[in-house]
């Protein structure tokens, strides 16, 4: 990565009081989840943000801080600095051997590899060449080593780049030549640059996005915390999949993201359209077929190591099962 590109990624640690409590003033009575977030915060964390307002109102108080990378959330969780995590480090969960255990699935993969096409027209274009993903273990790396696998490549460097929005930007500026972004930053990028840029075939990939993680001990010491939480996040999903509108809605309503870009904000309707109508936020939090899907698609991808996988030593479902009984 060239130095211009480190200025654009090198982000600080910033914290948003979703929540108005500091851990010393805390309201008695009022369960505080230190939420971290390895992303910086943009429009396809709305359903986030509008369950922690809701939650809010049945007295959880998500506290979220964005870190710079998904490693550097993950080991706020294992090192008691944050309870909750989002993202998917199963490749770190497995390597350190620390009870985290996944307990709810956010939304599920829905990327797009673009690329120069001055540079790179196929996969087998970007055999030696080095591309930019989110974060180690990320899904988004899984992806691009998945599809280096299937096309017989190998890529010279993967740099890390945190923020799908960042990763666009920088490929727009010249400063990276491939890279793999959402919905938004995709429609974004293709819409300014169509003549420079190409979006590169992919199959059909069915595993987490951004699942909900935390210490075992933090999930059974907090059951009611946790289970309120997944019932506004359900209920926000269901709501999102029945009209992708509501968002926009709630956003106006709760004065959330006010300081958005006009493209970006342009981006909000469309790209909860077409998260809907590819199945990206699940009704059931993820009960069906998360841990199983997931699984099988890092450990294909080489993010996972060993056949005999379980279920049961990345995911704990008590925690679902039990909001899931009190959503209608």
């Amino acid at each position: 990565m060239n130095p211009s590109t480190r200025s654009i990624v090198c982000l600080l640690t910033t914290t948003v009081l979703i929540a108005g409590f500091s851990s010393a003033g805390h309201a008695q009575g009022r369960t505080k989840i230190r939420y971290a977030l390895g992303d910086v915060i943009s429009i396809d964390e709305l359903p986030l943000l509008i369950a922690v307002e809701q939650s809010k109102q049945r007295g959880v108080d998500v506290e979220v801080t964005s870190f710079k990378s998904e490693e550097v959330a993950t080991q706020a969780v294992i090192n008691g600095q944050a309870d909750v995590g989002q993202g998917t480090p199963y490749a770190a969960v497995q390597k350190l051997s620390v009870p985290i255990r996944f307990f709810y699935q956010l939304s599920s993969l829905l990327f797009y590899p673009v690329v120069n096409k001055e540079n790179y027209k196929t996969w087998k274009d970007l055999d030696g060449q080095e591309i930019a993903v989110q974060g180690r273990g990320s899904g988004t790396e899984a992806i691009m080593m998945l599809a280096a696998k299937e096309h017989g490549i190998k890529y010279k460097n993967v740099s890390y780049v945190p923020g799908s929005q960042v990763r666009a930007l920088a490929l727009l500026k010249g400063n990276i030549r491939a890279t793999i972004l959402d919905a938004p930053n995709k429609n974004l990028v293709m819409k300014d640059g169509a003549d420079k840029f190409i979006i590169l075939p992919l199959g059909n990939v069915k595993a987490s996005d951004e699942a909900l993680f935390a210490m075992k001990e933090f999930l059974d010491k907090n059951q009611t915390g946790v289970r309120i939480f997944i019932e506004e996040l359900t209920k926000v999903a269901r709501a999102i999949n029945a009209n992708p509108k509501w968002v926009l809605e709630q956003r106006k309503k709760l004065g959330l993201l006010k300081d958005l870009l006009a493209k970006m904000e342009e981006e909000i309707l469309p790209f909860f359209q077409e998260a809907v109508e590819n199945g990206v936020y699940p009704n059931d939090g993820g009960l069906g077929n998360a841990a199983k899907n997931d699984l099988e698609f890092f450990y294909l991808s080489g993010a996972l190591k060993g056949e005999n996988l379980k279920a049961e030593d990345f995911w704990d479902l008590a925690p679902l099962k039990s909001a899931l009984a009190n959503v209608k």
